[in-house]
């Protein structure tokens, strides 16, 4: 009986040990050296994992140290791929501000240079005296387009009365005009209309469309600080190490070739990323609200029909003054008196000619493309924030046939969890990244604020308005430009937003789905062997 029971001793034993020679540690070495870090105490062999705190606590290549290493380079490696990404879309945002900028101050330069040289053919030695009135104009139509604080029908009516001003004394030399006299004659204008109906028209498209374009260029450059300053928000250590169980506990399980399963992965990035995807309505309700405006800018007038054709009606403005010039006196004189007599007589200036180019309505070949081209963006941009967590597993996850044969978080096999929604409400039962959902990120907050100032001013240019908010913050808002790409400079309120402090309540894991260490059956050998010997034992001492 004792020889029999040595021999299922022996037996059995074997059983158990004649396969447990430790695995080659050689890939995980080679993957390790290959991130840049020193393989001194990398082990050659598999050692037991009890010391790990992220992965799997099986049979593993890697130390604690190892660990600690993989998981500072996940958050690495994470930061910089949603900075990156985030960089693609504001590099596009940019270029389309820098093209929109770029065109519409070429729109001006060209507006005015051609103002200059048909004036001057048309209007000879009066153009002169009025030229100074010309560029003030343009350069206010410049300040207001950079985000001036500057009240553009204000500056237009003031265009206007210094015209009045200045023509009045040029058409009329026989006279000696004071500055007393001249305010009469300016209040006597709006009843009088000496320049006719072109003032008000003027004044109608010139807003409208110098609003839309200012607002349209700003809201370009709020697009791109936003994703500047959404994308640099710091990883959470939830996130971190979910990241890098989805990463690098593969390689510390012995198991590199198996990707990550895809709805594991996308859990993964949806947990980490569920304050940027609350984003996602404010961000195409902006995107919607700008193309909206886009479409101010091509109808029913034109942006470069209405710069362009500044020229014309200014003279067409000047010539019906001149032609209606004795009636005009006639009702001042009425109205203000005679002025003296001037002690100097110059010559009668002669009527001009409008010699300014005629301009289409309909928009041109250049604007037509350039807003097709920040069209199709903003479409294309819309989903972005609830997308990117689906775009970053691209080159993560698993191919639909490996289903069953992908890295699932704890060994390869199929993953069950479903996977959840966007934002961050629904990760209340995210199976892989624990999430506070009552302590939204404050930074994302703060840009979702930002969002609907931006919608807001959007809508009211889309109607032709301009609306100013009076910045009181300093950590919000820049120099007050709203033109510039790497800082945000339009005027906003301060943000208050006072974070959540009642206790949060915490869902780890989805009820009913448990987390079980599954490692390979030779990790369970040394107590298989226990529970034999026991027995054998047991058996001896009958």
């Amino acid at each position: 009986m004792g020889f029999v029971v040595l021999m299922l001793l022996c037996a059995l034993t074997g059983l158990v040990f004649g396969d447990s020679k430790p695995k080659t540690c050689s890939d995980i070495r080679q993957f390790y050296n290959s991130k840049g870090f020193n393989l001194n105490g990398v082990p050659q062999t598999e050692i037991s994992g009890e010391h790990l705190r992220v992965c799997p606590q099986g049979y593993t290549c890697c130390t604690s140290g190892m660990e600690e290493n993989l998981l500072n380079l996940s958050r690495r490696e994470f930061e910089t791929q949603v900075k990156e990404s985030g960089r693609t879309l504001q590099v596009s945002l940019s270029g389309q501000f820098k093209s929109f900028d770029d065109y519409f101050l070429e729109l001006l330069n060209r507006s005015e240079a051609s103002l200059q040289t048909s004036f001057q053919t048309g209007f000879g030695p009066l153009f002169s005296q009025i030229t100074k009135v010309f560029q003030d104009l343009y350069s206010d139509l410049r300040r207001y387009y950079r985000g001036s604080n500057l009240n553009l029908e204000e500056a237009l009516n003031e265009f206007w009365a210094r015209l009045l001003e200045r023509l009045f004394k040029a058409l009329n030399p026989q006279y000696s005009i004071g500055e007393e006299y001249l305010e009469c004659v300016a209040k006597q204008s709006e009843t009088l209309k000496p320049f006719g109906d072109t003032p008000r028209e003027l004044k109608t498209k010139v807003t409208r469309t110098v609003i839309a374009a200012r607002t349209f260029a700003q809201g370009l450059v709020i697009s791109g600080d936003v994703v500047r300053k959404v994308s640099q928000v710091s990883l959470r250590t939830e996130c971190v190490r979910a990241v890098m169980k989805l990463t690098y506990c593969p390689h510390c399980s012995g198991v590199t070739i198996a990707k990550p399963c895809s709805n594991y992965c996308k859990n993964v990035m949806k947990g980490c990323l569920a304050n940027q995807a609350d984003l996602d309505s404010e961000w195409r309700n902006l995107a919607d609200a700008m193309l909206e405006v886009v479409d101010k800018l091509s109808r029913p007038y034109s942006v470069d029909s209405v710069v362009l054709s500044l020229p014309k009606r200014i003279a067409e403005a000047i010539l019906y003054m001149q032609d209606n010039l004795n009636t005009f006196n006639n009702k001042v004189l009425q109205a203000c008196g005679s002025p003296g007599q001037s002690s100097v007589t110059g010559d009668q200036i002669k009527r001009g000619r409008n010699t300014a180019e005629e301009v289409s309505s309909t928009p041109g070949a250049q604007l037509e493309k350039l807003l097709s081209d920040v069209s199709r963006m903003l479409r294309d941009m819309m989903q972005y924030w609830v997308h990117l967590p689906r775009n970053l597993c691209v080159d993560r996850e698993s191919g639909p046939s490996d289903v069953d044969r992908c890295w699932n978080g704890m060994n390869v096999d199929r993953y069950l969890p479903e996977v959840m929604g966007d934002g961050l409400a629904s990760q209340i039962n995210n199976p892989e990244v624990e999430i506070d959902i009552t302590k939204p990120d404050m930074t994302v907050r703060k840009q979702i604020m930002q969002l609907k100032i931006m919608i807001n001013r959007l809508k009211y240019a889309a109607n032709g308005n301009d609306v100013d908010f009076q910045d009181t913050s300093d950590d919000i808002s820049g120099s007050g430009s709203g033109m510039c790409v790497d800082e945000q400079c339009s005027r906003f309120p301060r943000l208050n937003n006072a974070p959540n402090t009642e206790k949060p309540n915490v869902y780890a894991y989805q009820p009913g789905i448990k987390k079980v260490v599954n490692g390979r059956s030779s990790q369970n050998l040394p107590c298989v062997s226990l529970y034999l010997l026991s027995l054998v034992t047991v058996l001896l001492r009958r």
